[in-house]
């Protein structure tokens, strides 16, 4: 994406470049003001996790959009994924710092929807920092969010921390939506922001967090802020900085300078592509699809001046998969679908390209590599040996995609 923050995308192709599932939460190091990031499941078995910190890094965790209380055909029972999320945390041989929760805790912002969000994290044993969604301040203009989970925070609830050398905001932007459903921060907070990092070192790495995107990434549908520029004015001399959002139930990705917009998957339903259907919203699909959608994601900053790369892991992969299975890889809207696959020794994978422009499958290892493929055209390898074996397009270099064999 090469657009302003401010400036709507129209080219739905471009949108969709940018954008791949992403699920149950994924675990970040932060090390010398680079941001990387792993899916949980992943860091678990990698050992990221298990292992001592490098000096001055940090490792948190980010989930998003549990929508506790929904239970329509999308998902009939999001507080089940919700505690999948929360396993996988657990899972990890040493636990993060903490977890970040860039908001929809709820669906109808109802106490006992509180209550079982609480119950479900309250099994986790480091602390967890949440932002508001808009789900969260349906009834009392988030009083009652407040008096749960923002008792030490400013104004409706923006605040900031410091740990292990980052500095992180949580803003606030679900209060007083625009017309159309755009975010806003209003006056109060943006000050509280300006003199927040007004002493900070321009060298000191941030991460802002909240629910609604500070980009533009679909006005039309609500999906961005009305005064995000002011306060990513307050930002600009900052060598390092991401911002992590939620509210679209999916991933999307911009850099613009040395700041990196990245908005997680929900660990409810998944929400279309903007622009894909008429309007937001839960998007079923098949049930045995449902928890493939959720999966988890690897998100790394392999440098702060370039976009984020997200590799997506499903809740349910093919690890089981016997030896000499056949697994499919779909390359479609500018990304290979999944783009990690974990698959047993033996195990033949082929990759359909049903895009209408030609791609190609090049191991970053140089251990395979196919012909361009046009539409409808395939590739297969056959995976005799464990590892992780890294790929790409070539033609399309930040495609990027995953085989996990063991």
């Amino acid at each position: 994406m090469t657009k302003k923050h401010d400036e709507p995308e129209s080219d739905r192709r471009g949108f969709l470049k940018c954008m791949a599932w992403v699920g149950t939460g994924a675990a970040w190091t932060m090390t010398s003001g680079v941001l990387k990031g792993m899916p949980i499941e992943q860091a678990a078995r990698s050992g990221m996790m298990g292992h001592s910190m490098e000096a001055g890094g940090l490792r948190f965790v980010q989930i998003s959009d549990s929508h506790i209380g929904f239970n329509k055909d999308a998902n009939k029972d999001v507080t089940a994924t919700l505690r999948d999320a929360v396993a996988k945390i657990k899972a990890a041989s040493e636990q993060p710092s903490f977890v970040l929760h860039t908001g929809d805790l709820t669906h109808l912002s109802k106490p006992e929807e509180f209550d079982t969000l609480q119950q479900v994290l309250t099994d986790l044993s480091v602390p967890v920092f949440y932002v508001p969604g808009e789900h969260d301040v349906l009834n009392d203009d988030g009083k009652s969010y407040l008096a749960r989970f923002g008792k030490s925070t400013k104004g409706s609830g923006w605040y900031s921390f410091d740990q292990g050398g980052v500095h992180f905001v949580g803003l606030v932007n679900v209060l007083n939506l625009k017309a159309g459903g755009l975010g806003a921060l209003g006056d109060e907070q943006l000050e509280w922001l300006e003199r927040d990092v007004k002493g900070l070192s321009s060298s000191t790495p941030i991460v802002v967090f909240a629910h609604i995107p500070l980009w533009s990434v679909y006005p039309e549908w609500g999906w961005g802020t009305d005064d995000s520029v002011r306060a990513l004015s307050y930002l600009k001399r900052f060598g390092s900085v991401s911002v992590l959002n939620g509210h679209i139930h999916q991933v999307m990705q911009k850099v613009e300078g040395h700041v990196t917009f990245h908005t997680a998957m929900s660990t409810a339903f998944p929400q279309p592509a903007p622009g894909s259907a008429p309007s937001p919203g839960p998007m079923k699909v098949e049930a045995d699809r449902l928890k493939k959608i959720l999966g988890l994601a690897r998100m790394s900053f392999h440098d702060v001046n370039h976009p984020i790369a997200i590799t997506d892991v499903p809740l349910e992969n093919e690890m089981n998969a016997a030896a000499g299975a056949a697994q499919q890889v779909v390359v479609d809207n500018f990304n290979f679908a999944p783009a990690t696959t974990a698959v047993a020794v033996g195990t033949t994978i082929t990759w359909t390209n049903r895009d209408d422009v030609p791609h190609n499958v090049v191991s970053s290892e140089k251990k395979f590599a196919s012909p361009v493929l046009d539409t409808g055209e395939q590739f297969s390898h056959t995976f005799d040996a464990a590892g992780t074996y890294n790929y790409y397009c070539s033609i399309h270099p930040k495609m990027t995609g995953q085989v996990v064999v063991a």
